[in-house]
């Protein structure tokens, strides 16, 4: 098997000089620079104006057309922006790129999400349950499975030795969520929606007056559990704003648990996993995800939630 070429500095200049008509008469084109330090990069900044996204392999490749499509189906339904492409190809034979504008502003992780931002999160999910599920499959959007959050609870007791050796977390406050607690809590069958299903920080575009203003990097996006979303926004601004915002939604208090256990399950298990050198993720952001993740909200009584209680959504 043909090893997949690695994407330089250089080979991103030269595909810019190709794409870019302004560049086309400077001798060195825009400025290039990688999105993240340290690495094998296939995100880059060009320019101010500019980010090219090269896709590594040929799986990345099937992922990234798929992604072009598909943002062009969710953005008549969504209230803030999806990137736009302004050029796309192969930048190696079987590989892609997408040159996409910049959104303008920066991200969850650097700026806090205000009251208003809170329900731009809420137009945010109401628009991705309102786009067609069978539009997005026939674009190849995969179906996923709900994850069982029993078996994500007995992980996390089981990480929290860990964590508490460490002296990182209580894993007393995972008792919170018994077994019961979690069967109650289980995926509602009929309830799948399109879930970005990455809406991490640094996929938020958030501005300095904390709106948020877009979501990035599509790739991931299936058809499944919207917990997985609410999740992801647990860890992005907090399980309150996240709580907050999926209410907005008109998500009830089932579908809303669900995603503030996933997410604190999986902090638990990340971090852990992190700890005995299992995962290379910087120790500051997944601390900050806990925190996140285990902010107290006022709907954290599962017991309550009565065995009799309708799925939130319609099939």
């Amino acid at each position: 098997m043909t090893q997949a070429p690695t994407p330089t500095a250089d080979t991103v200049r030269r595909l810019v000089r190709s794409l870019l008509k302004e560049s086309a008469d400077a001798a060195s084109g825009p400025e290039v620079r990688p999105v993240a330090e340290g690495g094998e990069h296939s995100t880059w900044w060009v320019g101010a104006r500019h980010v090219l996204r090269l896709a590594p392999d040929r799986d990345a490749a099937v992922r990234q057309r798929r992604e072009l499509r598909l943002r062009d189906l969710v953005r008549p339904h969504l209230p803030v922006a999806v990137p736009a492409s302004v050029a796309h190809g192969e930048w190696s034979p079987g590989l892609t790129y997408t040159l996409d504008t910049v959104i303008p502003g920066g991200t969850a992780e650097e700026h806090d999400v205000s009251a208003v931002g809170e329900a731009d999160l809420a137009g945010l999910l109401t628009g991705l349950r309102e786009v067609p599920v069978r539009q997005a499959e026939t674009l190849g959007v995969p179906r996923a499975a709900p994850r069982s959050l029993e078996a994500l609870r007995r992980m996390a007791v089981a990480a929290a030795e860990r964590l508490t050796a460490a002296d990182e977390f209580d894993p007393a406050r995972l008792h919170q969520l018994t077994p019961p607690g979690a069967a109650q809590l289980a995926a509602q069958p009929g309830t799948a929606v399109l879930a970005h299903h990455d809406l991490k920080g640094e996929h938020l575009v958030v501005s300095a007056d904390g709106r948020v203003r877009g979501v990035l990097d599509w790739t991931d996006t299936a058809i499944g559990d919207p917990a997985e979303d609410i999740a992801g926004l647990a860890l992005a601004v907090g399980s309150g704003a996240a709580v907050r915002a999926a209410t907005l939604a008109g998500y009830g208090a089932r579908p809303c648990l669900r995603g503030l256990w996933l997410a604190r399950c999986d902090t638990v298990i990340r971090l852990t996993d992190r700890l005995k050198g299992r995962d290379d993720s910087p120790l500051p952001l997944l601390r900050g995800r806990l925190r996140h993740a285990w902010e107290t909200i006022l709907l954290e009584r599962v017991t309550e939630l009565r065995e009799d209680t309708e799925p939130d959504e319609e099939p």
